[in-house]
């Protein structure tokens, strides 16, 4: 028996179980005394089948099981205590031939790397204190939301919703009949309808628009004929005490304290958001700095992680249209950025030796969790404690968690406005 290995690059290798006959054969004469025992023909007593015809009968399959046995037992004794393979190996090739075996398996391996210097690493945080202004149309949004439309004879404004059936017309203006949608509502405040909201101001019900989409230059104009059925008011819900309790579910008992409860909220949501986008920047940030190949097993770890968690949102079964290497292809590059990021972060956790996850860091995500769900502290660290991998999920967390933390006191942090940020945020899109 011989192991080979060639390297494919940095972090995949080629590994090579070579063997013959001879290196088999005590394994092959093993089987068929087992399976001596289990065959039943008749002429025999039981078990006594001579092992020449339980060769003859059964030798190819019965030796093409060993084989199999025998090349995930080299496998495991000889090539991952040497290599300690990164996710699942991949197996090339399996050849028996002229007495004569080859199997090939592609491995992934730890990928070699130096972190940077953390203090190099520069993000920046967005900083935003909520403003009265800010409460004041966040309220007037809650009241609209919690208004009730009135159909009117009225003009439509900017501020109406308008029930229409849409036909679709030809390219001399003549209705399509196949292309009609009826009662078709457009909220004329929201951005979406901005093109529909030119051509129907000041219209009336019964009202007949013609409306086009497409620029000047464009080839694929489409036209729409809009018969306008339904005018709607909006009336706003009035700002009371007693508004304020059924908003805030009792947190807030008058109009004053309801406002001091909607800022709360704002701003835990700015800062709860703030949190989340740094952690994304220095994910980022460290993905860049580093300049290191990831195993291919670690990429299709990651990408059937996305396929699970799509398979969540179907219910655990995917449409029969999914085209699943096209969903792999396009998510690739995003796969590969988040194989580096693990590598990047076990290494993080290494350097932070005095990283360490207490009982109390625990209970304390309990109390979280368990105010989030309305149970009991108990009664939600018994569901952990059912489930060893959401535990262990729970522990990663934490984990993570305190390493963000230790990475927030070591990069450069540049505290920019909210406004300053969208902007930025705003230039990268365009640039990508």
């Amino acid at each position: 028996m011989d192991i080979s290995v060639q390297e494919i690059n940095s972090v995949d290798k080629e590994v090579i179980i070579s063997a013959n006959r001879e290196d088999l054969e005590p394994k092959f004469q093993e089987a068929f005394k087992k399976y001596q025992k289990q065959i039943n023909m008749p002429g025999f007593r039981p078990g006594k089948v001579p092992i020449s015809i339980v060769r003859k009968r059964f030798g190819k399959e019965i030796e093409q099981e060993e084989i199999s046995n025998y090349v995930q037992e080299v496998f495991e004794k000889e090539v991952v205590p040497e290599y300690n393979p990164i996710g699942e190996p991949k197996m090339l090739d399996l050849e028996w031939e002229d007495d004569e075996l080859e199997a090939k398996f592609q491995i992934g391996t730890k990928p070699e790397f130096e972190l940077t210097d953390l203090e190099e690493v520069e993000v920046d945080k967005m900083v935003h204190d909520v403003t009265d202004e800010e409460v004041e149309e966040e309220i007037e949004r809650q009241l609209e939301q919690a208004g009730n439309w009135e159909e009117v004879e009225e003009p439509i404004t900017e501020a109406s919703k308008v029930t229409v059936d849409a036909i679709g017309l030809d390219e001399d203006g003549n209705p399509k009949e196949d292309d009609k949608e009826e009662d078709q509502e457009l909220d004329l405040r929201e951005e979406s309808n901005k093109e529909f909201k030119e051509e129907l101001l000041g219209k009336k019900v019964g009202d007949v628009v013609d409306v086009e989409f497409g620029d000047d230059d464009n080839e694929h104009k489409e036209s729409f004929r809009l018969i306008v059925k339904k005018v709607e008011k909006l009336h706003t819900a009035e700002l009371t005490d007693e508004f304020a309790k059924e908003q805030s579910q009792d947190e807030a008992k008058n109009v004053e304290e309801y406002q001091s409860f909607v800022k709360s909220q704002m701003q835990d949501y700015y800062d709860r958001a703030s949190d989340d986008m740094i952690k994304n920047e220095i994910v980022d940030n460290l993905v860049e700095a580093h300049d290191f190949e990831v195993p291919e097993a670690s990429v299709n770890q990651v990408l059937n992680s996305y396929v699970e968690r799509l398979k969540q949102q179907y219910s655990n079964q995917l449409p029969d249209t999914f085209d699943m290497e096209a969903f792999k292809e396009q998510r690739k590059e995003q796969a590969v950025h988040d194989a580096k990021w693990y590598f990047i972060n076990e290494k993080l956790q290494e350097s932070f030796d005095d990283i360490e996850i207490k009982p109390d860091d625990i209970d304390e995500y309990l109390q979280v969790e368990a105010a989030r769900y309305g149970m009991t502290v108990d009664q939600m660290r018994n569901i952990f404690a059912q489930n060893p991998d959401q535990l262990e999920g729970l522990r990663s967390s934490i984990r993570d968690n305190k390493v963000f933390d230790r990475l927030q006191d070591k990069v450069k942090i540049n505290e920019i406005s909210k406004e300053e940020y969208e902007e930025k945020q705003n230039q990268n899109e365009s640039e990508q």
